[in-house]
């Protein structure tokens, strides 16, 4: 298994360097005079036509890597990775520096942006180089500077292309590619923002000079040209349009402030990538494929999974504004800490899906799986109030969970958490996890330090989610966790009347239609994944063979007329999806069918669940000691936690402090300013044991 594995290993290595060395050679002279012509005598044939060398050089490779990446993944152990392995790691993820509007940026995000403009430069000036000194293109008998001018615009929108190459492979969450260097959607959707930012910023330069040029030779209407045998300038002015609207919403101001206009406005992505490749043609479309292919195949997955409804067991309403919400799962369903999981609730909103952190384990809980949802913005408000109405049913659709492929918490000599306010919660499922671990006498635990900072007394409740409802005493004995809370907006203990401080549990009644979160695949997900990834692709080959051959080349050679320019690329969407929507419907209804007796026996478990009416308790930090003796847990969650009132962590001197570790890990999650505090200080190089890891869900 191990040779398979470095075998299959080696051979994506190969693959994506001779990809990688296209992309390079792509916009030289060499290739573009001597190396296409003899490829395109055997690429370019009658079932494939002029997208055949583009679709065998940078669509074929990237693909194959997919499937192997399943495969690889597939045949992963599960345990902590060798020591050698994670110490290369953990230096290429050492932060180098904190800065807006980057962020924190680490030994290997830098590396690769480097090595990625340095790739965009190099193009560029290729490109410039052919136009200006190779072979000038003057159809419009235009002066030189301005032919110069208008092949300056069309040499950087062929710049722009580069970032639509990789813009889609950072927001696949099935991504099987992402895995490998070890990121998951939500810790590279930064590098989808920067993507976005990039291709925009060069796609409207590319609009601007080409408006310019037209101005100049009295050709504007050609903005509405819609030619059938050559580029679509109308296509591209619309794509443009679109393009904008949702470069304009996605600014921080407006995603934070106004997110549904955000969320609404982002949608349109499936009509910018209608145009986009419309103008561009189907010919340099074969050169994004793989991308935008890949993001379809999980989206429409992610759509099967949605379709159920999920099984909502209960809500427990803390003092905090806070709710955790516990769903049905199947013991098959595994997952990692820090991984989230996306909510829709018809009953507040027909379209938006929100991400929450899972706060449970998978290997502590077996059958149930939780999240944590702060009231904040209009909708976890909304979510907020039906909850803690009369109701006691409440329609849910789930997507994932999304998390890392693997997480070993144990990797450290020390743990010190950070967390600001919400941003305690990834830690939840972390100190879950080593309770479940501490079962194990033969495995070593390191001590964990949470340092939270909280804006009022009442969030510390936060803190009760730490062990589950069922938790016993044994499960924590082994488990060194010490608590430094801060309470940042008050001076003291408040004074409160106990029914404000109550935290509240509601169960709720199955349904019918109700199911355990289960994967979209079932067991052995990455193999199946895999299997889509490649039938699918490979009906796609043949659909586009067959329609190339026997119906886009006898239209053209029996009268006469070039194909519609517009319809071969329309062609190629057509075909993707609709292989797509094949390949993965059967296969999903295929796993489905094999895993029917086990999705009935988790129905029956399902309905048999007891309902409850609601209960109230007293929150451990509202009555100290004088709960009951089963809450012992919680009581030991009191005695491990320092209280601070009026103060904010010093996280300097907390961080420097961690004496007597060779291995410190230090995570964080918070607000931006509190993560670049805590990065600035472990890049310092004063302490040589601290090792950052940053969790971001607001980016």
């Amino acid at each position: 298994m191990g040779n398979m594995r470095s075998l299959v290993k080696m051979l994506m290595v190969v693959l994506f360097l001779g990809w990688m060395f296209i992309w390079i050679m792509i916009s030289t002279n060499l290739f573009k005079s001597k190396w296409i012509p003899k490829l395109a005598k055997y690429l370019n044939t009658t079932y494939f036509g002029p997208q055949g060398t583009n679709l065998v050089l940078l669509t074929v490779p990237m693909m194959f890597i997919a499937v192997l990446s399943c495969v690889y993944l597939h045949t992963q152990k599960k345990p902590s990775q060798p020591q050698r392995e994670w110490k290369v790691k953990r230096k290429m993820g050492r932060v180098m520096m904190v800065m807006k509007p980057l962020g924190i940026v680490t030994a290997t995000e830098l590396t690769f942006s480097l090595l990625f403009v340095a790739l965009l430069v190099w193009a560029l000036s290729n490109y410039l180089y052919i136009s200006y000194h190779v072979s000038l293109h003057n159809h419009d008998n235009s002066k030189i500077w301005q032919a110069k001018f208008r092949s300056f615009g069309l040499r950087i929108g062929y710049v722009g292309h580069y970032c639509w190459a990789f813009l889609f492979f950072p927001v696949t969450r099935t991504s099987t590619i992402l895995p490998l260097v070890g990121l998951t959607s939500e810790s590279s959707i930064k590098y989808h923002i920067w993507l976005g930012h990039v291709s925009n910023f060069l796609f409207l330069v590319h609009t601007v000079v080409f408006l310019i040029y037209w101005a100049m030779t009295n050709q504007l209407m050609e903005t509405f040209a819609w030619n059938p045998t050559y580029v679509s300038n109308l296509a591209g002015t619309i794509a443009m349009v679109i393009g904008i609207a949702m470069w304009v919403t996605s600014l921080p101001s407006y995603r934070r402030k106004k997110f549904e206009l955000f969320f609404y406005t982002h949608q349109l992505y499936g009509l910018y990538i209608i145009f986009y490749v419309i103008h561009v043609g189907d010919s340099w479309f074969c050169m994004i494929l793989p991308n935008i292919f890949l993001f379809f195949i999980d989206r429409y997955l992610r759509f099967l999974q949605s379709t159920k409804r999920t099984r909502l067991v209960s809500a427990r309403i803390l003092p905090s504004d806070n709710l955790e919400l516990t769903f049905s799962k199947t013991p098959g369903l595994q997952y990692t800490p820090t991984s989230i999981l996306f909510l829709h609730v018809p009953s507040i909103s027909k379209l938006q899906w929100h991400p929450f952190t899972i706060t449970s384990s998978t290997n502590l809980e077996k059958d149930t799986l939780s999240v944590v949802i702060r009231k904040q913005g209009s909708w976890t408000q909304k979510l907020y109030t039906h909850i803690s109405s009369s109701i006691d049913s409440l329609e849910v659709s789930t997507e994932g969970p999304y998390g890392p492929n693997s997480f070993d918490v144990s990797r450290h000599d020390s743990l010190i958490l950070v967390g600001g306010g919400s941003g305690v919660t990834p830690f939840i499922s972390v100190i879950r996890e080593l309770m479940s671990e501490s079962q194990n006498q033969s495995t070593k635990l390191p001590d964990v330090l949470l340092v939270c900072a909280f804006k009022h007394y009442h969030d510390l409740a936060l803190l009760d989610l730490i062990f589950p409802s069922d938790i016993s005493v044994s499960d924590i004995s082994r488990l060194n966790l010490r608590i430094e809370a801060y309470v940042t907006r008050e001076d003291k203990k408040p004074e409160t009347t106990d029914d404000h401080r109550l935290l509240q549990t509601k169960w709720f009644k199955p349904q019918p239609l109700d199911s355990p979160i289960s994967p979209v695949l079932g067991p052995n997900n990455f193999l199946w994944l895999g299997v889509v990834i490649l039938s699918s692709f490979v009906m796609f080959l043949l659909l586009i063979a067959i329609v190339t051959r026997y119906y886009v080349y006898p239209i053209d050679r029996n009268t006469g007329k070039i194909y519609n320019f517009s319809y071969r690329a329309l062609w190629d969407m057509f075909l993707g999806c609709v292989c797509i929507f094949i390949s993965s419907s059967i296969v999903f209804l295929w796993r489905k069918k094999q895993n029917k007796e086990g999705d009935k026996e988790s129905k029956k478990q399902v309905q048999s669940v007891d309902f409850q009416m609601p209960t109230s308790s007293p929150g451990s930090w509202f009555h100290g000691h004088a709960r009951e003796l089963e809450s012992v847990p919680y009581q030991s969650i009191v005695q491990a936690t320092s209280v601070h009132f009026g103060s904010k962590p010093n996280l300097k001197k907390i961080l420097f402090e961690a004496e007597g570790s060779e291995d410190v890990g230090v995570m964080v999650c918070g607000p931006r300013k509190m993560r670049h505090e805590v990065a600035k200080i472990c890049s310092s190089g004063l302490a040589k044991n601290l090792h950052f890891e940053a969790i971001s869900f607001n980016w």
